[in-house]
């Protein structure tokens, strides 16, 4: 199949499922105003990611990686009234588009986004000896991936649901010849996710409106 039918089968799903919301839409339109590359998840994968935190019922959620702040928005809304978000961005223009968008959706009292970079901003997350969060959705910088995912696991606690994003590279992953720097850095990802004992986990291909990649899902042991 070609990426113009992912693409339309994507539309469908959102039209039948995922009713216009103005305060997302005005997220996208801002995001492509300022030149932001339009790398964030597609509405259906925003709305998965905003069930599988209900789902676990998640009152605190970590994001590493906020751009325009879609994704925020969606994983916000699945918090309870005295839920927290914290999303790292390293991107000052970034994170101040994020921060008007996420007040345009009324979350503003929830919603913490932290300027810098992730790997510095986790330590600091961790030196303060902030409370564990419930789940965490990991979707910024490919090639430091296996490092979030150590210190997602500093700031967990059994029962932490960690979701990564573009795990599949279109199929790069599989092909031992690329050598391309994230290609090889999920790779590293996927297999400390394999090897710890504290996690259990898979992954899964998605096609769609943003092509072919994927999702990684991971538990915190008890």
């Amino acid at each position: 199949m070609s990426q113009d039918r992912w693409a339309v089968v994507d539309e469908y799903i959102s039209s039948k499922l995922i009713p216009a919301d103005p305060a997302l839409d005005a997220t996208l339109e801002s995001s492509a105003e300022a030149g932001l590359r339009a790398i964030n998840v597609a509405p259906n994968q925003g709305k998965l990611l905003h069930l599988l935190a209900k789902i676990r019922g998640a009152r605190r959620i970590l994001e590493i990686g906020t751009l325009g702040g879609y994704s925020t928005i969606w994983l916000a809304r699945a918090l309870p009234s005295d839920g927290r978000l914290v999303s790292l961005e390293l991107d000052p223009s970034h994170a101040a588009l994020a921060r008007k968008n996420i007040e345009g959706a009324g979350l503003s009292s929830m919603v913490s986004v932290m300027v810098g970079k992730a790997t510095d901003s986790l330590k600091k997350l961790v030196a303060d000896q902030a409370e564990p969060f419930d789940f965490i959705f990991i979707d910024a910088d490919k090639e430091s991936n296996p490092e979030y995912l150590q210190w997602s696991l500093k700031l967990s606690r059994p029962g932490t649901v960690i979701i990564g994003d573009n795990v599949v590279r279109k199929g790069c992953i599989a092909d031992p010849g690329n050598k391309d720097p994230d290609v090889l850095a999920v790779r590293s990802f996927l297999e400390i996710m394999g090897a710890e004992p504290r996690l259990t986990s898979t992954a899964i291909q998605t096609v769609g409106s943003k092509g072919w990649d994927g999702f990684s899902i991971s538990v915190v042991s008890e």
